[in-house]
């Protein structure tokens, strides 16, 4: 048994089998064998070569005539490699000499030569590279075979390990069998964890080596309250742990019974408490937790996991599905929020040598009009439906602001000639996440009807510190003074302004952070659905006295430390049960 400690992201506890997935390469630990294991495991490496062999017969024979020559003379140079006795030679020869696993021998020798081919200057040889990856690839799938099956056709609950997940690997998990995560890298606001907290999937990340420890099929706890991952367990764990379990259940169903009771605070305050999602069946979930509202659609996932970009109509339908669930209640849909780590299969971007400051969110959208205007004539066609409204992400000035308002003017053009109803009247925000923003909040103000702060980037860009980088993740806290301090100015600038102020990121999700918001003058929350009903049950237990005297004595603190120690204890006092 192993004990791994990672930051926790994702509340819950998983006892499953674990998978282990990589978003670019499969990363193969060195385990030794004794003596006697070597012929298994050299027999091991014959069976999937003639696999791999077999399975690009059968491919190849498969294509039809009418295509290109270029893809059966892939699979012929594929196959001269896989038939060439030098290469398994090197294989074996190394499992001989050094008694290691199939797996690391054919990743190590097979990774040398595509290192070789890769330095040669010859274009020709160089472009091989290519092809000695996709056969190390095919050789692995089938020396680990289900272990390492794909998530998208999974038939049994597992817990899902890797180096790190991106969005779009996130986006596609099928929610009946992917009972936990873990990975390696990331940090507290990273993909990974932002959709598990939506999807209601324990998970921990920062686990900086994990995936060189777990084998495919061992058994693994993951713990999303204390951050810790357990390997191969022994019972006397799993029994405390299903204990552990099933007393956090009941507190989760306790917390359910108030799902109709109002966010009021004991002194009368009323709060709005919203969701978060990125998919149009999630808002039954916010429903069900007691929602009022979405305050954050993520509407780029509707271009992931898909060959190409969603049409106008499969944009409509989402927001009408969405709309739907909530009748007359609000609908915040942010625009779509691609760059950065978030791609199309089809705007798939040039390397930027720093994407989070580069061509992202609404400045990808205003240099590609066709699908910026696709989606807004969607959202525009759906705001007859309900109280639909439009949020730009990441805004940085004033013109970024106007120019968008000025398409959005295009596209009520363009309805209005085709005699498309839609809501004139629509409200139009914008989300509050960079520096620069938050300083000329008095100016961006008066072009806008609410703000909504989002605390995930906001911190990133303030602290300077990378939110999915494991090796920094220490000091990404949305508790730092500085982040506090300019969450503060927001608020009283919109105050100022009369316009709403919500709070979207996952500083709202956070039961240590609810009185300290309430204290600075936050009345709208946008949380994770699965947070709803532990949040309430804070506001109902507080009252806004209360929540004044803390917030003062926070903004008076200079240490991120001493901050955080003191909205934990004092969240602590107000629900115990939940720390």
């Amino acid at each position: 048994m192993e004990i791994k400690k990672g930051i926790a992201v994702s509340p819950g506890v998983s006892i499953a089998k674990s998978l282990i997935i990589d978003s670019v390469d499969y990363r193969i630990p060195q385990r030794p064998i004794k003596p006697s294991q070597r012929m298994t495991e050299i027999q091991r490496v014959r069976n999937a070569f003639k696999e791999a062999i077999d399975e690009l017969t059968q491919l190849g024979a498969a294509q039809d005539e009418s295509e290109t020559s270029r893809i059966k003379d892939i699979f012929a140079v594929h196959l001269r490699f896989l038939h060439d006795r030098t290469l398994r030679r090197k294989i074996t020869d190394l499992i001989h000499s050094e008694c290691v696993i199939a797996e690391y021998a054919v990743s190590t020798v097979l990774q040398e030569i595509e290192s070789h081919f890769s330095n040669v200057k010859d274009a020709y040889i160089s472009e091989r590279a290519a092809d000695i990856r996709d056969i190390k690839r095919r050789l692995l799938k089938h020396l680990l075979g289900p272990k390492h099956e794909d998530v998208e056709h999974l038939t049994e609950e597992v817990a899902i390990l890797a180096r790190e997940l991106s969005p779009t690997q996130t986006a596609g998990f099928n929610r009946e069998f992917v009972k936990g995560l873990a990975t390696d890298a990331g940090g507290r606001t990273s993909h990974t964890a932002i959709v598990a907290r939506s999807l209601g999937i324990p998970a921990v990340v920062a686990l900086e080596d994990l995936t060189e420890i777990v084998r495919g099929g061992d058994t693994v706890i993951i713990d999303g309250n204390r951050g810790i991952v357990i390997v191969n367990p022994d019972d006397e764990t799993i029994r405390q742990y299903n204990e552990y379990s099933r007393e956090f259940a009941e507190l989760e169903y306790r917390l359910d019974a108030i799902r109709e009771d109002p966010a009021v605070t004991r002194d009368g305050a009323k709060l709005t408490l919203l969701g978060n999602i990125e998919f149009p069946d999630e808002a039954e979930i916010v429903l069900q937790k007691g929602g009022e509202g979405i305050g954050l659609y993520r509407t780029e996932f509707l271009y992931l996991n898909r060959p190409s970009e969603p049409t106008e109509e499969e944009h409509y339908e989402a927001y009408a599905q969405t709309i739907h669930v909530f009748k007359k209640r609000p609908v915040v849909i942010r625009t779509v929020d691609l760059g950065a780590d978030k791609y199309t299969q089809s705007k798939r971007f040039a390397p930027e040598p720093n994407p989070f400051l580069g061509l992202r969110s609404i400045r990808f959208c205003l240099q590609n009009l066709t699908m910026f205007k696709t989606q807004l004539h969607a959202i525009l066609r759906a705001s007859v439906l309900g109280d639909i409204r439009i949020m730009f992400p990441l805004i940085t000035n004033l013109q970024e602001i106007m120019q968008a308002k000025m398409i959005l003017h295009d596209v009520m053009e363009d309805l209005d000639e085709e005699s498309i109803p839609y809501n004139k009247d629509i409200q139009v925000g914008i989300m509050i996440e960079t520096p620069s923003a938050a300083l000329t909040a008095s100016t961006l103000a008066r072009e806008v009807n609410f703000f909504s702060i989002g605390t995930n980037d906001l911190t990133q860009y303030t602290l300077a510190v990378d939110r999915g980088n494991e090796l920094v993740s220490t000091l990404y806290s949305a508790g730092d003074p500085a982040v506090l301090r300019i969450v503060r100015t927001i608020i009283q600038d919109a105050h100022k302004a009369q316009i709403d102020v919500a709070v979207c990121g996952e500083m709202a999700s956070d039961p240590e952070y609810v009185m300290l918001l309430l204290g600075m003058g936050i009345r709208t929350l946008s949380l994770t659905p699965p947070m709803i009903p532990e949040i309430k049950q804070i506001i109902r237990s507080v009252t806004i006295e209360e929540c004044n005297r803390l917030a003062r004595k926070v903004l008076s603190m200079n240490s991120e430390r001493q901050i955080s120690s003191y909205l934990r204890n004092a969240a602590r006092i107000v629900l115990p049960e939940a720390f």
